[in-house]
């Protein structure tokens, strides 16, 4: 199955792609550090099977040599138009890229799409817009016109979409909780997926397989959590919230446990304390100047870590950080945001500790990632035998 990356980054999203089972035939990304990270993982053999990054920007960029012949177009359309660090200006902002993801899908008609942004598109002043995404992305065909503003081309596809049959069957976007689906941090994304109408597939949103319920239940002075980790009564903290929610349950929950920062980074020394056992792992550094002030506070090591920050002016955010049992806070090294962000070890971030830690806080989880693209494989597959296709490129 051939998939198409795009707005790349890091590779969070296309990594867990690549595992439920797509190749790249091609990966654009127009950060040059996110390409340097990209270009050494493939040189180490962490990407051994992905094509060498696009780098630049994409609206030069034509796709119609890829027309009938990519299964899976996928995605993260720039941010910032959508976030409070990016001063949330929609469509008013020259760093929305939602355009170009739908002229990718418009000039390669791919089987399927995921494309991904940040919890703020789903603010109620962004619903007119939002409704737009979701209408090109249904008739991804009816191309804006020269001159039209996004508000009449919106209505021109309201107009088209009560009296014609959607190119692209898209479900409204979904925001998903990446502890939901076993990531050690609590991280909202918003999705769209969207399937060729002629493939007749029938999809919803996977539902979670972790939840906060099972995490309080292992918990419990009798659950399984603490004797895993070797940790004495004594040593045993858990929050005012789990507590008494575990008081609540009566029975085990039919899901697994969200995992936690103890359970991500329990293994790895302490950087700041064990600095020369540290030499050998890779992006695993100590970095001074971690502090907490009002509304950043880190993440205790026995939930999940709250989410990465990607920051601006190179300064990452207080959330960036582990509370320490004794109540002592540092910042998380990269080799520790790499594995709440559940890349593999093996995978190395070029740049230096706060570009890195910006490629990660921007990156999608690879096994959100994951989960997300094998059920759209999944429903892929039923639909799969049903239209011809061209050979992959």
């Amino acid at each position: 199955m051939i998939s198409l990356e795009l707005f790349a980054g890091a590779g969070g999203l296309a990594m867990g792609v690549g595992r439920a089972g797509f190749r790249p035939a091609a990966i654009v990304e127009w950060d040059r550090w996110c390409c340097d990270t990209l270009r050494e993982n493939r040189r180490i053999g962490a990407l051994a099977d992905w094509p060498e990054p696009i780098e630049g920007d994409i609206r030069p960029l034509k796709f119609q040599q890829y027309r009938d012949a990519i299964d899976l177009v996928a995605g993260g359309p720039p941010c910032q138009p959508f976030s409070l660090g990016g001063r949330h200006r929609a469509s008013d902002d020259a760093r929305d890229m939602w355009p170009e993801a739908v002229r990718v899908v418009r000039e390669t008609r791919p089987r399927a799409f995921i494309f991904e942004n940040v919890k703020g598109l789903m603010r109620p002043a962004f619903t007119p817009y939002r409704n737009y995404i979701h209408l090109q992305l249904q008739h991804p065909a009816q191309k804006r016109r020269k001159d039209e503003t996004w508000s009449d081309h919106y209505a021109r596809l309201q107009r088209r979409h009560a009296s014609k049959t959607p190119e692209y069957n898209v479900l409204p976007p979904e925001i998903l909780n990446a502890a939901d689906f076993g990531v050690p941090q609590r991280r909202e994304r918003v999705f769209f997926v969207g399937f060729r109408a002629d493939l007749g597939v029938e999809w919803e949103f996977p539902q979670p397989s972790h939840s906060l319920e099972a995490l309080a239940w292992s918990q419990r002075p009798a659950g399984d959590y603490w004797d895993r980790h070797a940790i004495s009564a004594r040593r045993r903290m858990l929050s005012t919230k789990i507590s008494a929610l575990a008081d609540r349950l009566s029975e085990a929950p039919a899901t697994n446990p969200w995992r936690t920062v103890r359970d991500a980074i329990g293994d790895l020394p302490d950087p700041e304390r064990e600095p020369m056992r540290t030499l050998h792992i890779a992006n695993h550094r100590f970095q001074p100047g971690a502090r907490t002030y009002p509304g950043h506070t880190g993440s205790p090591l026995d939930e999940p870590a709250k989410t990465l920050k990607a920051g601006v002016h190179g300064v990452p955010g207080g959330e960036n950080m582990l509370v320490r049992p004794d109540g002592s806070v540092r910042y998380f090294t990269v080799r520790e945001s790499a594995r709440l962000q559940t890349f593999p070890d093996d995978f190395v971030f070029h740049g230096a500790w706060s570009e890195c830690m910006r490629q990660l806080g921007n990156a999608v989880p690879v096994d959100l990632a994951e989960a997300l693209a094998r059920d759209v494989l999944r429903a892929m597959r039923s639909g799969f035998e049903s239209t011809p296709k061209s050979n992959p490129v």
